[in-house]
């Protein structure tokens, strides 16, 4: 029961959010769209901030889970961008408030995620130095975090996100590079 509850108030968390901006949203208005008590509230969730960060962590592992055979950065981009296009106008919302850092963290776990899951299949069994590999990881990391934030920065410009994805496809390639140059440096 408890866990359903948590997941009402989540849920009407995002109706919500969907509607309207973050600080516009009080505890109240949860408790009275999910149909619960303040005090159900607080034994769940310390704050706003606190069930920001329960919901999008909630999403963040969800879709690591679907992500395990990444085999282009056109890929890493699409899974980074997912939690943002399925709440576009909530994620938005979180985004432009004061709360933004709670997205940023997850979605850095998010690039991080999905960048090894890419180097590693790229590498297949390459046998590059850990180092290297996290060399290469963190630089996807950094180029996959870079373009979303950029995209977010826009709010959510198609035009954006298709230049993003042009960009990878002039960087077919590279990653092969970049484990050759590790390789021939040993």
């Amino acid at each position: 029961m408890a866990a359903f509850t948590r997941k009402s108030i989540m849920e009407s968390f995002m109706k919500l959010l969907d509607e309207r901006p973050l600080n516009k949203i009080s505890i109240k208005d949860i408790v009275e769209d999910c149909g619960v008590n303040r005090n159900t509230f607080y034994y769940h969730f310390a704050d706003v901030p606190d069930l920001v960060e329960a919901i999008v962590k909630a999403e963040t592992d969800r879709i690591m889970q679907g992500y395990h055979g990444i085999s282009s950065l056109e890929e890493c981009i699409e899974a980074a961008m997912q939690l943002s296009l399925e709440h576009k106008r909530a994620l938005l919302h979180i985004y432009n408030s004061a709360n933004r850092d709670i997205y940023e963290r997850y979605l850095l776990d998010i690039c991080g995620y999905v960048a090894a899951a890419f180097v590693n299949n790229s590498a297949g069994d390459i046998a590059l130095p850990d180092e290297d590999r996290e060399a290469v990881v963190m630089f996807y990391k950094c180029e996959i975090f870079g373009y979303v934030i950029d995209w977010l920065s826009s709010g959510m410009d198609d035009g954006r996100r298709n230049r993003f994805l042009r960009a990878c496809e002039l960087c077919r390639g590279l990653t092969r590079a970049m484990l050759r140059h590790s390789l021939e440096d040993k």
